[in-house]
This record gives C-alpha cells, sequence and structure tokens, in this order.
C-alpha cells in the first residue's frame, strides 16, 4: 500500500541484461510515481518482510541536515523499478524507522548506493540501525578503473554527478544536483521543511533513480575477484564511522569470506579488514600533514584506504581499509606520525 495520490512522476531506467537499453530510449516508456512515505504500511510488504524467497535490489540514499551521527537525518530515498518512495523521518518518526530497520540490515535486500559511510553513520547512531549488503557505486567505480588498468590519484574519490556524466554508464547532465547543494549551503535546513516541495521531491528522487541503471551496468563488468572487493569494501565502509573500537565490529554481521573459486593458484586475493586508530590529543595535524601530504603518502606507501573524520568527525580516530598486511603497515607508519620527538 503506498500513498494514494503521488504528487510527481519519474523514470526509473534500468537496463534488462547488460548491455541493454539505453536511458533515451528507457525515457519513451511511462514514467513512475513517487509517493511519500509517512506510515509503515504505504512501504511494500516485500520490503518491509525481507525473504529469501523475494530477493530485492533497490536505489538507496538519504538526505538531511549536516548528514553524520550528530546531524539530523531527513528523507530515506528507496528506488524499485516501478516506484520511488520518499520515506518522511519527520513526519514518521521512530515507529516509521523501526518498520524499515529489517529490510536495511537484511541479506535479502541489496542497497545500491553512492558512497555509503555518512548515511551509514547517520542510520546507526540516529536510529540504531546497521546499514548491510550495500553495492556503494563509488567503490564499484574505483574497482572498474582498477580492473581495466586505469590506476586513478588516491585523493580522488568519483561523486555521484561526475559518475552519472561518464559516458560509460549514463552520459548524462545533472545539473540541479548542484543547485540544490547551493540552496542547501545557502539554508542548512534544507531538507527538513514540511510539506515538501516539488524541487525537494524531484531532487530527491534524482538521487535515487538511476542507481538501479548504474547497478545492472557495473554489475555486468565486474569480474568475480572484483565483485568479491566489492561486497566486502562495501561491508567494511558501512561500518567504518560507526565502529570506535575492535569491540564493536561483533555488533555488525560478518564480513563476507574469500570464495572458493578465488583461492584457487597465485592469484588468491588477501582478507581485508577495517582498523581504528586513536590519535592522542594534538597529533592529528601531523597524521595528515600539510595540504594532506602525510595521509597521501601513507596512502602511497600502502595499498590500504585511510579516512578521518574531518569536520563531521569523529574527530580523534583514523580508521584504516584493506589488505591485512598492507593495512599493519600504515598502523606501523600512522603510530610512528603521533609520536613525539
Amino acid at each position: 500500500m503506498a500513498s494514494s495520490s503521488p504528487t510527481q512522476r519519474t523514470h526509473v531506467p534500468i537496463p534488462p541484461e547488460p548491455g541493454g537499453r539505453s536511458l533515451t530510449q528507457e525515457a519513451n516508456e511511462p514514467p513512475v510515481p513517487i509517493h511519500i512515505v509517512t506510515e509503515p504500511l504505504q512501504l511494500p510488504a516485500d520490503f518491509l518482510n525481507p525473504s529469501p524467497e523475494k530477493k530485492l535490489v533497490i536505489g538507496f540514499d538519504c538526505e538531511g541536515v549536516d548528514l553524520c551521527r550528530h546531524g539530523k537525518l531527513c528523507i530515506m530515498q528507496i528506488a524499485f523499478s516501478n516506484a520511488i518512495y520518499l520515506v518522511d523521518i519527520i513526519e514518521g518518526g521512530e515507529v516509521l524507522m523501526k518498520a524499515c530497520k529489517p529490510a536495511l540490515e537484511s541479506t535479502y535486500i541489496t542497497k545500491v548506493i553512492h558512497d555509503c559511510k555518512r548515511d551509514s553513520e547517520a542510520l546507526y547512531f540516529q536510529f540504531g540501525i546497521r546499514l548491510h549488503n550495500v553495492v556503494d557505486t563509488q567503490i564499484a567505480y574505483s574497482l572498474i578503473e582498477e580492473q581495466e588498468g586505469r590506476r586513478r590519484p588516491l585523493d580522488d574519490y568519483i561523486s555521484f554527478v561526475s559518475l552519472l556524466a561518464d559516458p560509460r554508464y549514463c552520459g548524462i547532465s545533472y545539473e540541479e544536483k548542484e543547485e540544490v547543494r547551493v540552496m542547501m549551503r545557502q539554508d542548512p535546513k534544507f531538507w527538513t521543511y514540511r510539506p515538501m516541495s516539488e524541487l525537494m521531491i524531484r531532487a530527491a528522487a534524482d538521487d535515487v533513480r538511476f542507481l538501479l541503471y548504474l547497478y545492472h551496468k557495473m554489475m555486468g563488468i565486474l569480474n568475480q575477484r572484483s565483485l568479491w572487493h566489492l561486497a566486502v569494501r562495501g561491508a567494511l565502509y558501512c561500518r567504518c564511522l560507526c565502529c570506535m573500537n575492535d569491540a564493536d565490529f561483533a555488533d555488525w554481521p560478518a564480513v563476507p569470506q574469500i570464495p572458493d573459486n578465488l583461492k584457487l593458484g597465485d592469484e588468491c586475493p588477501e582478507e581485508e579488514i577495517l582498523s581504528v586508530l586513536d590519535v592522542p590529543p594534538g597529533k592529528m595535524g601531523r597524521v595528515i600533514g600539510r595540504k594532506g601530504a602525510s595521509i597521501l603518502a601513507i596512502k602511497e606507501a600502502c595499498n590500504a584506504e585511510i579516512l578521518i573524520g574531518g569536520a563531521k568527525g569523529p574527530p580523534d580516530k583514523v580508521f584504516v581499509i584493506g589488505p591485512v598486511k598492507e593495512v599493519r603497515k600504515a598502523e606501523a607508519i600512522l603510530r610512528g606520525r603521533m609520536i613525539d620527538y
């Protein structure tokens, strides 16, 4: 059951298979409704009751004010092939989010998202939800670049706008995204106003309506090794800003193990882990270095991702993700940077 009279409609392009129809062809098909959800029963039953018999793939995103552990989560967008649901957290509150929790934590529902870290952090600290089973298109893009022999700059993370503009994937312009960003800078409470304006509804829907298309495109390119890395890194990125110490890891689902078909021969990938380092007061500047030079140098020395909380926090942690040996190497270098001489 969904809201009875959706105020807007939009297209949700989905190629039926790798190499399927183009976005131009999809635009000729009937648009799908955008539903504003304030009560659990307005969401599809298959979403509210995850099942191995009815596995789902959905586009997923969150909007809010200063989205992180301390910010305010306002809207959660969910894209299906036949509808988009804007879950209004301000109106629906704890009851609505409690109803969504099983789906967001379920193995049976794949959540396709671009850059899951802050969304996952907000869900965890504000509603106790451990976001699980994500396909992060930012991670997928990097893996495809690596798989095809293109080395990306260590501090370069593709934005959603740039990913949509890439002709290998969508090849479309998303200029309205920048317009909304300008409005959010002018008024940080942009996503809190009710009733939602037509611009808010359209912008929220646009952030998820291409994700299923990207999912099909990318899954058709990634090889088995890259798919395993995608699953592992998605799991680790979801929890990296949520786990403050090793004991916190036990509360999250297990990270995918290396599949048997990748263990054959000399090319078996190494297990990947997340490590959380405490930074003593006054030492974060030494860890980061002038204009980030220290962090970049460590990334160059180690095949590991190094993340810091930045302005949104946490201010005293460094998160390291990668193969075990490389993470241990990065840990040693980082600890060396924290020592007083």
